[in-house]
Order: structure tokens, then C-alpha cells, then sequence
């Protein structure tokens, strides 16, 4: 189907698994906030940052502490927080029709401009997860800093299906 019929093809789930791609805890908030709130048929999510067992994978900003194939992978983990916590609300990642916003908040110093590239990673795992026809409109934006002196931050929402 096209338009965005993931939950129809039953893709997500099934594509997660020919990647091999395991999915870690859902992540819990560092705050006084939710991870994830669904109005309608959009599901929000609070910033997600780059950590594994609530600990930050990588302190520091790209161009100066981090390169960009630690940005690439930071953005990756905060990926699959998202994958994590979407699954964790919707009992089923089928249920995503589609990327709506991706949004890619980096620290850089102020000589790093491989932003673009970095996000990629992010887009091009949500792409392989729910397939080219979800992919949605994306903003990549550099910081001076971010929560917790991590590198990335992600804003994303999603259109989900009942």
C-alpha cells in the first residue's frame, strides 16, 4: 500500500527484526515530565537524548569533544529510545503511520557544519523502520549546549493509527 500504510503491512515489527535491530528499555525521564503523549492520532515525544541504562552515552559537543561518527551514533541511540518508547505506548510499532517532525538539536562548537550528515542517521534508521513513504519533514538545528552536556537531542512526533 502506499501513503504511509505501514501499519497495514504490518512493516515495522517485522523490518525492526530482518535488521536485527534490538530495542532497549523505554527510556525513563531524567524530570518532572512525560516520555511520550498521544492526542489524536499524533503521539509527541519528549526530548530524547542519547542514553543507555539512564546514563548518558556521550558528554561532550560534535567538532570539539565528539566527531561526527559519534554524533551518528548518538543520534542513533536517541533513535532507538524512540522506537522504545513508541512500542512501549502503542503495544506495537505497526501502529506508526508515519514520521511527522524529526527534529535534530546538536552541540557543536562553532565550527562544525556536518549537521546534515549526523541527522541522516536518524532518518535513515526511522526510513528503514517504517519504510521511505513515512519519512516526514525534519529541522537539523546546532546548539551551544544541550540537557546533561549531551551531544543530541531529539524531538519527534508520529502519526499513529487507532
Amino acid at each position: 500500500m502506499v501513503g504511509g500504510q505501514g501499519a497495514e503491512r504490518g512493516g515495522a515489527e517485522r523490518r525492526l527484526q530482518e535488521l536485527g535491530i534490538e530495542l532497549p528499555a523505554a527510556p525513563t525521564p531524567f524530570g518532572t515530565y512525560l516520555e511520550t503523549l498521544q492526542t489524536g492520532n499524533l503521539l509527541f515525544f519528549s526530548g530524547m537524548l542519547p542514553v543507555v541504562d539512564h546514563k548518558p552515552k556521550y558528554i561532550g559537543r560534535l567538532g570539539k569533544e565528539l566527531d561526527a561518527e559519534a554524533g551518528r551514533d548518538a543520534v542513533r541511540t536517541a533513535a532507538l529510545s524512540v522506537l522504545a518508547a513508541a512500542k512501549k505506548h502503542l503495544g506495537s510499532l505497526d501502529r506508526v503511520r508515519r514520521v511527522v517532525r524529526l527534529g535534530v538539536f546538536m552541540a557543536t562548537s562553532g565550527d562544525f557544519f556536518d549537521q546534515p550528515r549526523v541527522a541522516d542517521a536518524v532518518s535513515d534508521l526511522f526510513r528503514d523502520v517504517f519504510g521511505v513513504e513515512a519519512t516526514g519533514v525534519r529541522l537539523v538545528i546546532g546548539v551551544a549546549s544541550l540537557p546533561l552536556g549531551m551531544p543530541v537531542e531529539l524531538e519527534v512526533i508520529f502519526e499513529v493509527t487507532e
